[in-house]
């Protein structure tokens, strides 16, 4: 079972790659970190080329450290993906290219209120993607 497990470093997010590694048979699970850049390409006219691109691969790194610890742990086979760019949209891309069999992440406990004002990134993914979705909170 090929399982995709979008995280953000947050506890919830972790709570998901704990769900995914327990499910059986043993799954090959792909972590994705995605951090939507727009609010910083203009800063990419006044540093040096690479810096942004550089400072969300840092980003990305140490959200991925706790969940790889934890596949490794456990021994699930485990790659990651990186990505920039919207993130529901770069998440439902990746399950889609990747043929994943399910979608396994975190849903933040916010208020009703705050997810239709707000939105959040589950919901678009929920709507925007055809594979199969668990979500863990």
């Amino acid at each position: 079972m090929k399982i995709l497990v979008p995280t953000d470093g947050s506890a919830c997010a972790l709570r998901a790659v704990k769900y995914a590694a327990t499910l059986r048979p043993k799954p090959s699970v792909t972590l994705i970190s995605v951090h939507d850049d727009v609010g910083l390409r203009h800063l990419k006219k006044f540093m040096p080329k690479g810096t942004v691109s550089d400072y969300l691969r840092e980003q990305s790194d140490k959200e991925l450290k706790s969940a790889r610890a934890v596949l490794d742990k456990v021994g699930v086979p485990h790659d990651i993906i990186i990505k920039t760019g919207h993130v529901a949209e770069e998440i439902a891309k990746a399950a889609k290219v990747g043929k994943y069999d399910l979608i396994v992440m975190g849903a933040k406990g916010r208020s009703i209120l705050s997810d239709m004002l707000v939105g959040s990134v589950a919901q678009r993914v929920l709507e925007i993607t055809k594979a199969p979705l668990t979500f863990i909170k």
